[in-house]
């Protein structure tokens, strides 16, 4: 078999990186459209991932987070988003890189992407920075363009969406 120089694998991945890059931005800018929401799968202890002590200890591979009715200050750059979300009541400032996602689905459109991440290098847990909570003067968005977070995330794979593979749409 030939060898890919061309790398047509992480031009895939890359581009889609870009889909979720763009879902967010957007996200930020106008809020969430009619019944969308977003399950976002990543790993824990990635490179450039900030998570609390205390989220890190619970989630300690991988964690789901849900953007639908409860977050604020979503921040989207070329390589990472930040957001804020509540567990158990605290305020929490999370910071995840592009790189470190699993695993994105809008289950109300049934719409997801899987990301392999077996790549993707791993810090050890007491080198990780606790992620700042937003200050007292963070205004969170109108209920409409909000997200919820809960203590224990239903993982995309349970909820009953399925992923599409982009090949499904390919002719034949």
């Amino acid at each position: 078999m030939a060898t890919d120089h061309i790398r047509y694998d992480v031009l895939a991945r890359d581009a889609l990186r870009g889909v979720l890059r763009k879902v967010l931005t957007d996200a930020a800018a106008h809020g969430l459209p009619g019944e969308h929401h977003f399950f976002i799968t990543f790993v824990s202890k990635a490179e450039g991932v900030k998570l609390s002590p205390r989220l890190l200890a619970q989630y300690p591979e991988e964690m789901t987070i849900i953007l639908q009715h409860q977050f604020w200050d979503l921040t989207v750059l070329e390589d990472r988003f930040e957001v804020g979300l509540s567990f158990g009541g605290i305020p929490e400032r999370l910071v995840v890189p592009f790189s470190a996602i699993k695993s994105f689905l809008d289950p109300s459109v049934k719409f997801g992407l899987q990301f392999d991440t077996s790549d993707v290098a791993e810090v050890p847990s007491e080198t990780l920075p606790a992620a700042p909570a937003p200050s007292a003067v963070s205004v969170p968005a109108p209920a409409t363009e909000t997200a919820e977070a809960t203590d224990e995330p239903t993982p995309p794979s349970q909820g009953g969406a399925e992923v599409v593979r982009l090949d499904r749409f390919r002719k034949k």
